[in-house]
C-alpha cells in the first residue's frame, strides 16, 4: 500500500481531481482506496433505519452489510479523533491510497490551487506539499521546489501521484 495526499483551500477542487485520479489508476488496474477528512459533523445513517436506531441506542460500533457491500460506522463517543496511521489500520490491501485532506500529516502532497479561490497557495507553508495542480491559465509564481502541473492533465497527474507515492510511515 503506498499513500499520496491531495489538499487544497476550500472549493478548489480536491474531491473532482480525486475522483479523476482513482477512475484513471482504476482504469490501469490498480486497487485503488481513499480516505477523506471532514471538518464537520457528517453522518451516513438516517432517523428511521435500523442502524441509526442500533446507533442511537448506544452501539459503539454499527456493521451495515449487503450483496452489493458493507459499511463500519465507529461512535468515538468522545474518545479523541484516530490520526491517519490509525484510520489506514483499517483499510483493506491495496496498490493506492488517495488522501483529501489531512493537511498536517507527514506524507507526500500536492495541492490543487485556484487563484478564484481567493486565497494564497498553501504550498510555501508545507514543506510536505511537492507539487501544485494549477489551471493553464494561472500565471502566478511558482513556490520554490514545487512541481506545477496542470489541474487539467489527469494522466500528467497521475504519474506525479505514482512516482511519488509512498508506504505509510
Amino acid at each position: 500500500m503506498r499513500i499520496y495526499g491531495i489538499v487544497g483551500r476550500r472549493n478548489s477542487g480536491k474531491t473532482h481531481l480525486v475522483v479523476r485520479l482513482v477512475r484513471a489508476a482504476s482504469a490501469r488496474g490498480l486497487r485503488v482506496a481513499t480516505i477523506k477528512h471532514a471538518h464537520h459533523a457528517f453522518d451516513i445513517d438516517h432517523p428511521g433505519k435500523d442502524s441509526y436506531e442500533h446507533r442511537e441506542a448506544g452501539a459503539s460500533e454499527v456493521l451495515v452489510a449487503s450483496a452489493q457491500r458493507w459499511a463500519l460506522i465507529h461512535e468515538h463517543r468522545g474518545e479523541v479523533e484516530p490520526g491517519l496511521e490509525e484510520l489506514l489500520r483499517h483499510l483493506s490491501p491495496c496498490d493506492l491510497v488517495l488522501i483529501e485532506g489531512f493537511k498536517p500529516g507527514r506524507h507526500g502532497k500536492l495541492e490543487v490551487y485556484r487563484a478564484a479561490c481567493g486565497q494564497a497557495p498553501l504550498a510555501p507553508a508545507d514543506a510536505t506539499i511537492e507539487a501544485q495542480a494549477v489551471e493553464a491559465s494561472f500565471d502566478g509564481p511558482a513556490a520554490p521546489g514545487i512541481v506545477r502541473l496542470p489541474l487539467e492533465d489527469t494522466e500528467a497527474i497521475l504519474e506525479f501521484v505514482l512516482r511519488r507515492a509512498r508506504p505509510p510511515a
